[in-house]
């Protein structure tokens, strides 16, 4: 079966920066599968079903890749699809003191699925998805930062509140 990864996040919405990770991730295991957190602590603009279709669409012709939605435990769903691997994206050093915490914690509850830290495109390094929701709130131009069907999507959900 081949190394198998899993990119695990809420991916509300999913950015230009989230899939430039998919793709060299894609490039490096026979299969990722993004992992769309359903999050009950947080209030997504798009719905599960809507942020897994967005993926499935945008990322359509990585023939490795496989989008999943998931609302358990992301070690506990790495074990249930028998992934060796877990990628977590790292911008600044600021993400990496939690992104380290939750490895660690993760590799307490089952040591054999490892974390690979994995740095974005030096252009999408700032970007994440809250502040592509702060602008678009505020009537912002998100396009730079979105797949076009994303900003779309973006665009039909802020004119609808």
């Amino acid at each position: 079966m081949g190394i198998r990864a899993m990119y695990p996040g809420t991916f509300d919405p999913i950015t230009n920066g989230h899939i430039d990770l998919i793709r060299r991730a894609s490039g490096m295991f026979d299969e990722v599968v993004v992992a769309v957190a359903d999050n009950p602590k947080k209030k997504p603009l798009f719905n599960l079903d809507e942020r897994v279709s967005m993926a499935e669409e945008i990322l359509k012709e990585l023939t490795n890749v496989r989008i999943v939605g998931y609302s358990n435990l992301t070690i506990h769903f790495a074990k249930q699809e028998n992934l060796n691997v877990i990628i977590r994206g790292i911008r600044a050093v600021s993400d990496y003191e939690f992104e380290f915490q939750l490895a660690s914690m993760n590799r307490q509850l089952d040591e054999n699925v490892e974390t690979l830290f994995m740095t974005p495109a030096d252009e999408y390094s700032y970007l994440s998805s809250s502040m592509v929701r702060e602008i678009a709130a505020y009537d912002g131009d998100v396009s730079q930062f979105v797949h076009p069907l994303v900003n779309a999507a973006i665009k039909e959900r802020v004119a609808s509140k």
